[in-house]
Formats: structure tokens, C-alpha cells, sequence
């Protein structure tokens, strides 16, 4: 605690423009709406503020955590006694480059989709219902619907373990089923950098509107979640082994696991950190039990 001190002191000395917020509520930055507070987190608007952020951080041996939108994540009751740094300004930006368009790390995939369709570009319609941020999504590789972020990102910005702002093309960042080289890398991700084809605007919104209705017909999308509980396991579907197993519906506190899609773990109101995790210890105990089939969470637990 006296290191965050510190560095609240010292990013507040030297870098006073950097937005500094103490014992803000998680609750408040996870799609999953659970948390308790984080001792402390900067919110740069400029890559130029975020690697000050960051350098500050690493002077005094606090390593900092990087937020996007937090719809993978699911942070502790006690709340996080670390140092946070979510991007804003122009990290929730879209540009065109040079014939490539440019996305900031903050920028949500939904309103990257609906951008990409007022410029008639196709190649990420499957992106526009996931909940998560451009950096979130490069870092795991999201992905839907047959689509995922590797097939239409062209580069990657970032800012490397040392403090300095990188730049990797697409095929030298390990991308893999929901993973890639940031996912196992203490980087921030700045922006990303995507190739699209021109298409047919009408044909487009057609398959958005499509997909918006699969998503709406086939998953919980009015409860807080984290999306997808658990990875899918080699040769199996994880919705559908918990399906089988007769676990839908099965409540702890607020958490359940949908009666609309097995895979999802909701939070009905009121659900605790605690209530997620011993609900989804039982759903890997009973589904090992009747499957042999191991489950392993795709969502992560800060604490």
C-alpha cells in the first residue's frame, strides 16, 4: 500500500494530466456488474500518459494491470489491491490510414462494427454482439461465429515490458484459439491496425442484423455475464456437456447458469464473486463426475 501511495504521489507530482481514481468500484468496469474496489487506477487519454503511467508504476516495482471493457473478467468481493490502468481518449478512436482504418485499444468491437459498416468495409460482422474492447479482443484472439479477430487484423501497437511503444504485424503475434502472445506478455495494447475488403453496405447490416438475432435467441443478453464461462474442451462443447449433465438453472446466490445457454454463468441480481466461483466449482465437479470431461474457465479472476 505504501508503494501506491507513492506512486499516486508521484504520477500526481509529474504527470498531473494522467486521471487518477482510488478505491473505485469494479463493479462498475466488468460486464459481469461484480467487484469490490481497486486501490488504484489511472485512466491515460494519450499513449504518451499511459507509458508515464506505466514507467511510474514499474520504478517502484508496482506492476500495473491492464482493463479494457472487462467482459472477461470476474474481480474479487475484497475488490483488487493493486494498480489499474484503463485506457480512454484517444484509445476509444477510429481513423483511416493510409487505406488501413485504425482502432484504439478502448474503441468497443461493437462500434468498430458499426463504423466499418457506415464505410461499406466487411470482414467483422461476427465481432459487432461480442461485448468486448479492441484490446481485449486482440488479446484473445475473440472471436464468433466462424470469424475471429486474426483474419482481419493487419498490426498490433503496444506498449512492451521495457516502456516502449512496439509495433507487430499480425502473423508474429501468436494468435491461436482465444489466445496470442499478449495473453501470456505484460503489454498494453495501444491499437490495432485492420484489413478489410469493400463490400455491399445492404449485405453487411443483413448479416449483423443476423448474427444480433442468433445472439439474442440463443444467449442470456439481458443479465450481466462475462460471455463464454469456460474454453471449449478438445472434441467437446462446454454448453453442451453442462446441458447434458442437467445443470441449467443450477443457482448459487445470484449466479446462475442459464436456461438459455448452459455455457454462460449470469448474474441475476445481487451476485457476489464468491457465488460465481462456487457455482462454477460445481459445474466442473458434476460435469467431471458424469463426462470425464474436465472443464477449464475461459473467464479470469482478478484479486
Amino acid at each position: 500500500m505504501e508503494r501506491l501511495e507513492e506512486l499516486k504521489k508521484r504520477l500526481s507530482e509529474r504527470h498531473p494530466l494522467v486521471a487518477l481514481r482510488t478505491d473505485e468500484p469494479m463493479s462498475k468496469h466488468t460486464t459481469f456488474r461484480i467487484g469490490g474496489p481497486a486501490a488504484l487506477m489511472a485512466l491515460p487519454r494519450t499513449a504518451g500518459e499511459a507509458k508515464a503511467a506505466v514507467n511510474a508504476a514499474r520504478e517502484l516495482g508496482v506492476e500495473p494491470f491492464f482493463l479494457g471493457n472487462g467482459s472477461n473478467l470476474l474481480v474479487a468481493d475484497e475488490g483488487y489491491p493493486g494498480f489499474i490502468v484503463k485506457l480512454a481518449g484517444e484509445s476509444d478512436q477510429i481513423q483511416e490510414v493510409n487505406r488501413g482504418l485504425e482502432a484504439g485499444s478502448a474503441v468497443l468491437l461493437s462500434r468498430l462494427s458499426n463504423a466499418l459498416l457506415g464505410r461499406g468495409l466487411t470482414g467483422l460482422e461476427f465481432a459487432s454482439g461480442i461485448p468486448g474492447s479492441v484490446g481485449g479482443a486482440v488479446t484473445m484472439n475473440a472471436g464468433a461465429y466462424g470469424g475471429e479477430i486474426a483474419q482481419v487484423l493487419e498490426s498490433v501497437t503496444f506498449l512492451d515490458e521495457s516502456g516502449e511503444v512496439c509495433t507487430l504485424p499480425a502473423s508474429e503475434c501468436g494468435f491461436g484459439y482465444r489466445h496470442s502472445i499478449f495473453s501470456d506478455r505484460k503489454c498494453l495494447i495501444l491499437k490495432a491496425r485492420f484489413h478489410l475488403e469493400k463490400g455491399d453496405p445492404a449485405a453487411i447490416k443483413a448479416r449483423m442484423e443476423e448474427l444480433a438475432a442468433k445472439r439474442r435467441e440463443k444467449q442470456p443478453v439481458d443479465f450481466p455475464s462475462a460471455g463464454s464461462m469456460f474454453k471449449r474442451p478438445p472434441g467437446y462443447f462446454a454448453a453442451a456437456l453442462i446441458d447434458q449433465c442437467g445443470l441449467k438453472g443450477l443457482t448459487v446466490g445470484g449466479a446462475q447458469v442459464s436456461e438459455k445457454h448452459a455455457g454462460f454463468v449470469i448474474n441475476r441480481g445481487g451476485a457476489t464473486c464468491a457465488d460465481v466461483l462456487e457455482l462454477v466449482r460445481q459445474v466442473k465437479e458434476a460435469v467431471l463426475r458424469q463426462t470425464g470431461v474436465e472443464l477449464e474457465m475461459e473467464v479470469r479472476v482478478l484479486k
